[in-house]
């Protein structure tokens, strides 16, 4: 039931039984100004409350007449700890023309749902706000342990933290890895944040660029020594490690085994930022706007801005950091400039779209910048109709993929590991993936400039044929979408 009320503005209240419970109610009412009428059938309980000048009557509230002393109340709270009489005071309400907002105890979700039935516009169960009670109080405690034993270990590093992403690390990865040094430094430890590939997608390299984020690539490290303590950070899809893990943050189960001293893995969080902004919090530190903008960004990257997989706990974390976050700044990361290369990719991939269902394969030819497939596989996910996108093309002698979902039955990454796990290399999970398939793979012909073009043609059809095969589509029968 939905009675419009807006309960900010509402000052009469009534209360219905008035334990232990609703006593706590009407205090904290009282306090905040509002005029409160109390209801309770226990004569010596309602003469306390009057001494304490409440506003109290003695009445059985399972009687009708009873509805009728509150008829002029705009919300009803019925918080006896007798659940019939609790049902019965809402039909009685109800039965008498009530449009009052009511909430209505209940003590098990049986009674709950009898309750919501009858009427009750909101149902209490107390031994589930307990229960939740506890367990905010659990998780504080445990991450307030967790905090702990992670400082421990930052604070042992003699020489420096390596803070290792992604190889190619994409914003949640960047920026969880922005606040793991800035606790670093918060605990007086220098750390660096160190990726093993390249930032290849522009957005990317716009969030790097804008926020002032410093990144090592492996290579170009000259003492690698200098770390003798090592974290990963949202790294779970990447390769192993050469060296001693001693830290693993991530809201993925690691595809490779390691025996780290400290790990914090959140299946439940949709992303590593949500994570990193809870222990920022934990450890009390004035977080800067570029680790709050990185976040913040982090977090909305991962969760398609609150539209996939969103936990309360994300929200929560977005809610701590947008007043810290520089939002000019985000909007630039969100809109880069879109390079030549990338343009050209876009309108090859567009030309040569294959549509069957809402499932999109194409084509965009030769390629230098292998990122800008994954660009044109986000922008085609725009496309009315098509819930799952897979662009690929030619790089050297690599097939290049890039594939985005937004389709909740299928597992992209599943997909593609399922269709080139054995010939090529994949990588991703249920929104975005990747694939590296040998171009020879699909021919046996030699690779030289003069057999480019019919290789194009061969691979075409394979690597549509096998991937449309995998996503449970005939792709027998092409279409351009048009």
């Amino acid at each position: 039931m939905s009675t419009g009320v807006t309960i900010s503005s509402i000052s009469d209240y009534a209360i219905l039984g008035c334990g232990s419970v609703g006593y706590a109610v009407a205090e904290e009412l009282v306090d905040q100004g509002k005029d409160v009428l109390i209801i309770d059938r226990d004569e010596s309980r309602v003469e306390s409350l009057r001494d304490q000048d409440l506003d109290a009557r003695t009445a059985d509230i399972g009687d009708p007449e009873t509805a009728d002393l509150v008829a002029d109340r705009s919300v009803v709270l019925i918080l006896a700890s007798d659940v019939e009489a609790n049902k019965q005071a809402v039909e009685n309400i109800r039965e008498n023309d009530g449009e009052q907002f009511v909430v209505a105890r209940a003590s098990d979700p049986v009674s709950g749902d009898e309750l919501s039935d009858l009427g009750a516009d909101v149902v209490i169960n107390p031994s589930t706000v307990i229960a939740d009670s506890a367990l905010r109080a659990l998780e504080s405690g445990e991450l307030e342990y967790n905090a702990g034993k992670l400082a421990e270990i930052i604070e042992e590093t003699a020489g420096r933290l390596a803070i290792v992403t992604q190889d190619s690390p994409d914003p949640d990865s960047i920026a969880s890895a922005a606040a793991l040094q800035a606790i670093a430094d918060h605990l007086g430890v220098e750390a660096d944040i160190i990726y093993m590939d390249e930032i290849g997608h522009q957005e990317n390299r716009a969030f790097v660029n804008l926020l002032g984020i410093d990144l090592l690539q492996w290579d170009d490290v000259e003492d690698r020594s200098a770390y003798d303590t090592v974290a990963l950070v949202d790294r779970a899809t990447s390769g192993e490690m050469e060296f001693d893990v001693d830290i693993i943050v991530d809201h993925r189960e690691p595809e490779v085994d390691y025996d780290p001293s400290f790990v914090d893995i959140r299946p439940n969080m949709s992303s590593t930022s949500t994570i990193m902004t809870k222990y920022i919090q934990e450890f009390d530190m004035n977080v800067s706007e570029e680790v709050a903008t990185a976040l913040l960004y982090g977090i909305r990257a991962e969760t398609l801005d609150f539209k996939r997989d969103t936990t309360p706990a994300d929200l929560t974390a977005a809610a701590y950091l947008y007043p810290f976050a520089n939002h000019d700044t985000l909007e630039q990361v969100e809109s880069p400039s879109m390079s030549p290369e990338t343009l050209d990719v876009l309108a090859e991939a567009i030309a040569n779209r294959d549509v069957q269902g809402s499932h999109l394969v194409s084509n965009a030819g030769f390629v230098r910048d292998r990122e800008a497939l994954t660009q044109a596989a986000s922008h085609l996910l725009n496309l009315e109709g098509v819930t799952t996108t897979a662009v690929f093309g030619i790089s050297e002698e690599t097939i290049f993929l890039a594939a985005r979902s937004k389709d909740i039955r299928m597992n992209i990454g599943s997909v593609l590991a399922d269709a080139y796990g054995e010939i090529g290399e994949t990588a991703g999970h249920s929104t975005q993936a990747s694939a590296e398939i040998p171009l020879g793979i699909f021919t046996g012909i030699e690779i030289s400039d003069d057999t480019r073009d019919t290789l194009l043609e061969l691979t075409e059809e394979a690597v549509k044929r096998t991937l449309f095969d995998a996503m449970g589509v005939d792709g027998s029968e092409g279409s351009n979408g048009g």
